[in-house]
């Protein structure tokens, strides 16, 4: 969208982040604003109510700064369902890319209806909005990830010098990430790799996994070495998170792994519709998965992996862009610059 000017607005990093920044420019046309922290709890009580008008206020702020007028206003949560009721723009935009149902009912159907177009990042939750409005239209998420095979001589210092297949997994180790597939698969393919890229964050079973000779940690690695370590992996893994609420939207980390062409295995919850069944080796137990790391470590071919690129390619952020600005054109929220 070329000539498009963009007021990114993060949250703060919590109540006590006070700290006054300025907006960043962090590219020709997006100003990344953080805003000040307020209270979030649900009760829409006298705090409740005198953090919006500051969120309130901060935007409008800026807006003004920027000489912004009725602009498209994109809500990524319904967290901020107020500002979409009070701030003066031409359109609301609501991108559902995940289950908020730990959040009042009340602010989503709110937003949902107060919104001129809805993205959801899956059928399920297209479903689920469907009733509050008419104007859904599914946007999956999605990756920019160019990921080249790796020489011992390229690979990131921690994995330089690895022996054998490497069986990898890409993401934050959360507290409630099941580890137990993983413990499985070190201790069923000695011979192999397993290698955990991503921040730890206290998951009980890391110690258990730590005393496996052949389980390597390369820690928390930014998204532009990603493609580094993706390009050292023969098999990449797909966890389940135990505490998040159950729906079939597709994580950008199923994406980045295609980027690479190599075999992907999947645990799913029971019951779970398979996706992509064509190119992911997808199990409902952990004994199922372990198996089907074996089949993809013996995965041969060039089919697969070919459907795998292409995939990558039609889920690349800049084909999602592309789409998206044709919706926006559609419905008359988006006008091209002469």
């Amino acid at each position: 969208m070329k000539g498009t000017q963009i007021l990114y607005f993060e949250p703060a990093s919590g109540l006590g982040d006070l700290r006054r920044r300025p907006g960043r420019r962090v590219r020709p046309g997006l100003v990344v604003y953080t805003l000040p922290p307020v209270w979030e709890g649900e009760n829409e009580g006298l705090l409740f109510r005198a953090g919006r008008r500051r969120l309130l206020r901060f935007v409008e702020a800026a807006m003004a700064r920027h000489h912004m007028r009725d602009p498209v206003l994109w809500c990524a949560t319904p967290r901020v369902v107020h500002l979409a009721e009070e701030l003066s723009c031409r359109g609301v935009v609501y991108d559902c890319a995940q289950d908020w149902s730990h959040l009042p009912v009340r602010w989503e159907s709110d937003l949902c209806l107060s919104a001129d177009l809805i993205f959801a990042a899956s059928p399920e939750l297209a479903e689920h909005i469907a009733p509050c409005s008419d104007n859904v239209a599914l946007l999956p998420n999605g990756a920019n990830c160019s990921v080249k095979p790796r020489s011992d001589e390229a690979r990131p210092a921690a994995l330089r010098g690895v022996q054998g297949p490497i069986l990898g997994y890409a993401g934050t180790l959360w507290q409630d990430l099941d580890l137990e597939p993983v413990l499985r698969v070190a201790r069923a393919y000695p011979q192999a790799k397993v290698v955990l890229v991503g921040r730890r964050e206290g998951s009980p079973m890391l110690r258990r996994l730590e005393r496996e000779p052949n389980v390597i940690f390369t820690g928390e690695v930014s998204l532009a070495e990603l493609p580094e370590y993706l390009g050292c992996f023969d098999v990449c893994m797909n966890l389940l998170r135990l505490g998040s609420p159950d729906n079939d939207v597709l994580p950008p980390r199923i994406f980045e792994y295609f980027s690479t062409g190599k075999p992907i295995v999947a645990m799913l919850l029971p019951g779970q519709v398979e996706e992509y069944p064509d190119v992911i080796y997808s199990a409902h137990t952990v004994r199922r998965f372990v198996e089907l790391c074996g089949s993809a470590l013996a995965e041969s071919g060039s089919w697969a992996s070919d459907r795998r690129l292409h995939y990558a390619e039609g889920g690349s952020w800049s084909c999602r862009a592309r789409e998206v600005e044709r919706i926006f054109r559609d419905t008359g929220l988006f006008h091209s610059q002469a």
